[in-house]
């Protein structure tokens, strides 16, 4: 036996099927893409021709009959030699080599493009002519799903009369459904409506033609309202929604063109866009990611482009610097657009902000130019009603920010009546556009809202009657102690509010240590008091100007008077609209209970006495 080099070179074996099985799996998403690689191919060769002769005809055909396909262009062709090298080496390309100068004109390669078609075909045919030798003969690649081929001139009288290729396929069993008619027609206009060549489907006596360039945003109009009702249109069609706006999406430099359309309903801000890209005028997806910037969830886009990169599978777009900064200056696109709104057309940006708002505010936080642009545009929830911060900044040179909804409930009844002007805080991005605030309207303060900021801003009562009064907020302190609740008396407007709770997120996160610490032993509890924070406890306040609370005063029986003030902090409680600790729902039901059983005892000797009367 020959003895073998370990250093001898030996060739992978590649298993066909095996191949295909991996691509229809793994890289491509369906089978339905084999489409693209046929209509890819016969662009590319159109392509190739028409640089050397711009005369060549371009149109492309595709003919669907009872035995599978046949997809047939005018482009440069293969020669015998090509055949072999281009179509049967996998990831040899006929863009390479004299035409490698060009190759930015080309939408992908041979080899595993066509190797595609595997995943719906049982046989591949190719006829082709090259237009490159003069007299060239007519070449047929035969090739079939177990991995072998043949090379050989056609009989004489089936030439091609003119240089270029005819595809072949027979579909496998079990894949019948890609080569009906409508299907392939479907499929051609979707991925191939914006291809620069005529593209036509014909079946059962019917000729369909699948493309329609130039793309409608490189069309001439009338005037520039017929041009975005055109683009608009176009963009329901193709999106499957009606669009809100639109937003034209032009950089030369790297051949993007298109527009973004504004979605008719808020997005979901933790989604990043998916859009319609076309690479070269074949479609890559429909629902492609890393266009945009992660702010711009209100767009969906249709682009066309030449310079970025797809992935593998050409279905989505590779990340690199080239799409970074594509990114970046689409973001810068946006931008301009809403500045132009804002100076030009105050009412479209009105109804774009009543659904995209929060959009809007994420690009503001990154943006302080937007964000002077946007001021008076942008609504915020304050003490003033739903305004906008350049309005609010206005009335209220001092501006406190409530961090949470909960917190901003709390206070903004009593505030408002106070005059003091709070701004919620507690919506995405909004605290963070207030504190920016004093950057772009000088002489404005913000503050963060403390737990007792709105307390120190309502009216003291007369220390003689706070003095007179020393014994019932004793007693009313006393029954609020255990849950870690403060009592004060102020006076405030409206008179109709008798109590108000006042309580910070420092405060309850303090209250759940403690809890948690009383139900713990050992290390944990150790570490849960080492942990005691000093934030100042909640504050229950009693309003002096409240006929409730005058009533209350004058209560005598200890217990009664117990209950009244369970009861008039639970009602507080309520009107904060957050959940309740069970601590809180059981001192609810419990002063509930009591006032009843005390309305009970109260109204029994009165029936009573009219019974015995």
């Amino acid at each position: 036996m020959p003895h073998e080099s370990a250093e001898d070179p030996r060739s992978f074996q590649v298993d066909l099927r095996g191949l295909v099985d991996l691509l229809s799996q793994h890289l491509y998403s369906s089978p339905r893409v084999y489409i693209r690689e046929l209509l890819q191919n016969a662009v590319d060769a159109v392509t190739a021709r028409r640089l050397r002769d711009p005369e060549a005809p371009s149109a492309i055909r595709i003919l669907v009959h009872s035995d599978g396909l046949r997809i047939h262009d005018p482009g440069i062709g293969l020669s015998e030699a090509d055949a072999h090298r281009f179509l049967a080496t996998i990831g040899r390309s006929s863009k390479r080599g004299e035409l490698a100068e060009a190759r930015q004109e080309f939408l992908g390669q041979f080899g595993i493009g066509l190797l595609a078609c595997f995943t719906v075909a049982e046989n591949i045919r190719v006829v082709t002519r090259s237009a490159v030798e003069p007299g060239a003969p007519t070449i047929q690649w035969l090739a079939t799903s177990d991995g072998t081929y043949t090379v050989q001139r056609v009989p004489a009288g089936q030439e091609l009369a003119e240089p270029g290729t005819t595809v072949e396929l027979s579909p496998r069993p079990g894949a019948e459904r890609w080569f009906v008619g409508e299907r392939v027609a479907e499929l051609a206009r979707d991925y191939g409506a914006l291809l620069p060549y005529e593209v036509t489907v014909e079946h059962e006596d019917s000729v369909v033609r699948t493309t329609d360039s130039p793309p409608v945003w490189d069309r001439a109009y009338p005037s520039p309202a017929a041009r975005r009702t055109a683009l608009l249109e176009y963009g329901r069609a193709a999106l499957g929604f009606r669009p809100l706006d639109a937003v034209e999406l032009d950089l030369p430099l790297v051949g993007i063109r298109g527009v973004g359309y504004v979605l008719p309903q808020p997005a979901n801000p933790t989604e990043s866009g998916r859009h319609r890209i076309y690479l070269k005028g074949m479609l890559l997806g429909d629902a492609v990611g890393g266009l945009l910037p992660d702010w711009a969830v209100f767009l969906r886009c249709l682009i066309t482009t030449d310079a970025l990169k797809p992935t593998a599978s050409r279905e989505a777009l590779y990340e690199d610097d080239t799409l970074a900064a594509v990114r970046e200056a689409l973001g810068g696109r946006i931008r301009d657009w809403l500045a132009e709104l804002a100076a030009r057309e105050p009412g479209r940006l009105r109804e774009f902000l009543a659904v995209h708002a929060i959009g809007v505010k994420a690009l503001a936080c990154h943006d302080a130019e937007l964000l002077r642009i946007m001021l008076p545009h942008l609504p915020f929830e304050t003490t003033d009603g739903p305004v906008s911060l350049a309005e609010f900044a206005k009335a209220h040179r001092e501006i406190l920010v409530a961090p949470s909804v909960e917190e901003f409930r709390q206070v903004a009844a009593i505030a408002a009546a106070q005059g003091v002007g709070v701004v919620n805080g507690g919506y995405t991005y909004d605290g963070d556009l207030v504190f920016l605030l004093p950057e772009i309207l000088p002489g404005v303060t913000v503050r963060r809202l403390g737990a007792d900021t709105i307390t120190d801003a309502l009216d003291p009562v007369d220390p003689a009657e706070e003095l007179r009064l020393t014994g019932f907020l004793t007693a009313a302190r006393a029954v609020l102690d255990p849950l870690d609740c403060d009592v004060v008396l102020r006076e405030f407007q409206p008179y109709s509010v008798s109590a108000l709770h006042v309580d910070s997120q420092g405060a309850r996160q303090e209250r759940v240590r403690a809890q948690t610490e009383a139900e713990s032993d050992g290390l944990w509890a150790e570490l849960l008091g080492a942990l005691k924070s000093d934030e100042p406890r909640a504050r229950l306040v009693l309003n002096h100007h409240s006929p409730v609370i005058r009533r209350l005063t004058e209560i005598t029986d200890r217990a009664l008077l117990g209950t009244a003030v369970e009861a008039l902090y639970g009602q507080a409680l309520l009107m904060t609209h957050r959940p309740l600790r069970p601590a809180d729902t059981s001192l609810l039901n419990r002063a509930f209970g009591d006032l009843l059983g005390w309305a009970m005892q109260v109204a029994r000797p009165a029936a009573d006495g009219r019974e015995a009367g």
